[in-house]
């Protein structure tokens, strides 16, 4: 029955990110794109982590919350106006994101890779969570109210409380209540 809650989690997830795609061809909304291109990479490192580990239905919200991103992603570049102008910092926080990816490789473990791909999302949210709280009105908050509740949909179907099964989705809730957060202390 829990996978039932998942399915319909998953479902809004994709909900959420077309929202926010819409949004962007509108011009309200200003995605950081090393953001989402890391908030791709990420979690599915994460997700392949987790199947390696024996993890089943508790991977799936951690699954979609990098395929909406890449869906929002390609979507920015089919409108040239819906991107967030890059800074130094958001390059550095990239290249940190993508490093966590590389240390994680390297150590081929599945609970450190899914260390490094908190560490790595961690660091790639925070120049969207800068943005949100310098210009909140650049950002759409559907998604991230969407993604601080459809992870807690793993807790219900986890076959064991386990590090790989709870540990992305823990912090997906987390990052996306500070995120919401971000947007909405200026509004």
């Amino acid at each position: 029955m829990f996978e039932f809650l998942v399915l319909i989690a998953a479902s809004a997830t994709l909900v959420a990110a077309f929202a926010y795609i819409r949004s962007m061809f509108k011009g309200q909304t200003k995605p950081n794109r090393v953001t989402w291109l890391m908030w791709t990479i990420a979690p599915f490192t994460a997700t392949l982590a987790a199947f390696s580990s024996g993890a089943t239905w508790a991977a799936v919200p951690v699954f979609m919350s990098g395929l909406s991103p890449l869906l929002i992603l390609l979507a920015s570049f089919l409108n040239k106006r819906a991107y967030w102008k890059l800074s130094a910092f958001d390059y550095v926080c990239g290249a940190l994101s993508v490093l966590a990816l590389v240390l994680w490789y390297v150590t081929e473990n599945p609970n450190m890779a899914i260390v490094f791909a908190i560490f790595s999302d961690a660091l790639a949210a925070t120049p969207t969570l800068r943005k949100a709280w310098r210009n909140p009105e650049s950002e759409f908050r559907l998604p991230f109210l969407v993604g601080a509740f459809s992870p807690m949909t793993s807790f219900l179907v986890t076959a064991a409380w386990t590090f790989s099964e709870i540990a992305f989705p823990a912090y997906l809730v987390a990052i996306n209540i500070l995120l919401v957060f971000s947007m909405s202390k200026r509004k």
